[in-house]
């Protein structure tokens, strides 16, 4: 079961959030008494090119004890593109902030990966009155640099877009990809979530122009004196072969004021789609051990 709910991002823009849970079972008084009650608010904010689906396992665990709420961030998903942006740090943190208080979520606990990631701790940071805890999934505080961004750009450029079939998605991207050491079936599924068909074959959802756009708003500096002002419980993750290091990975545990660490093996950077069943055996107890208010 899904759930779409509209909500009003910063400068009006339209986002959709999504809640994915399974079907209510019929049960009778006695179990409904001794079902767990629903703790505060789960907002999951997902990486560049990503999009709330993707979060879609996550959240249907995360259902029976949260409040779990994917928001398609902008630029991403079913919300809206504008050609301009903004595709600003300080947008995507409005946005975010947005949809907390327009569904109630506070106090709230944000989970991200990557960009998301980022957004969660700038906002975390910026908003403690209204995060109650943080998980970061496989994002670096430290600065990438132009280099990095130059990589992207050809990256872009060596889409063989439009793709023919579905199946064409997922071999490229699970296979093809120069940026791809070994085979990765998750990885060819997660692109296939963000490609929609059109008359000539099947395209992104997003525009690669936008995302570069988006992607140098933050890789030219490094994020740690936002990382030091994050005063909730936070749980670091990294893939054992995502782009997160472990030394790194421990340096920013050893920044956060109350910051855990948790690594998740024969998992890169999408950690919850290689993996799901050990991200959620390190998500749960964290989980589980955030004080109620």
């Amino acid at each position: 079961m899904v759930q779409r709910i509209d909500v009003t991002g910063a400068d009006g823009i339209r986002l959709a959030a999504w809640e994915y849970a399974d079907p209510p079972k019929r049960r009778g008084d006695a179990e409904r008494d001794e079902e767990p009650a629903r703790t505060s608010g789960v907002l999951l904010l997902h990486g560049l090119m990503g999009r709330a689906s993707h979060w879609a396992s996550t959240a249907r665990w995360l259902a029976a004890r949260h409040r779990a709420v994917a928001l398609d961030q902008r630029g991403h998903g079913r919300s809206e593109k504008p050609p301009e942006g903004p595709y600003t740090r300080e947008a995507y943190m409005a946005d975010a902030e947005a949809a907390i208080e327009q569904l109630g979520l506070a106090p709230v606990t944000l989970i991200g990966h990557a960009m998301g990631a980022l957004t969660a701790w700038q906002l975390a940071a910026r908003r403690p009155d209204l995060v109650r805890a943080l998980v970061i999934c496989d994002m670096r505080a430290s600065a990438l640099g132009a280099a990095s961004q130059r990589e992207w750009e050809d990256w872009y450029r060596s889409w063989p877009v439009p793709f023919a079939t579905l199946a064409d998605v997922r071999k490229w991207f699970g296979e093809d990809d120069p940026w791809v050491e070994r085979p990765s079936p998750s990885r060819g599924e997660f692109f296939a979530e963000v490609m929609t068909e059109g008359a000539d074959g099947w395209r992104p959802v997003f525009s690669r122009r936008q995302m570069l756009i988006t992607r140098e708003t933050w890789v030219y500096e490094a994020h740690w004196e936002e990382l030091a002002h994050v005063e909730c419980p936070t749980l670091v993750v990294r893939g054992l072969d995502g782009e997160l290091g472990r030394a790194e990975a421990t340096e920013m545990v050893r920044v956060l004021p109350r910051g855990q660490y948790a690594e998740v093996t024969d998992a890169g950077h999408l950690v919850h789609y290689d993996q799901p069943e050990a991200w959620r055996a390190v998500i749960e107890p964290f989980l589980d051990g955030v004080p109620a208010s």
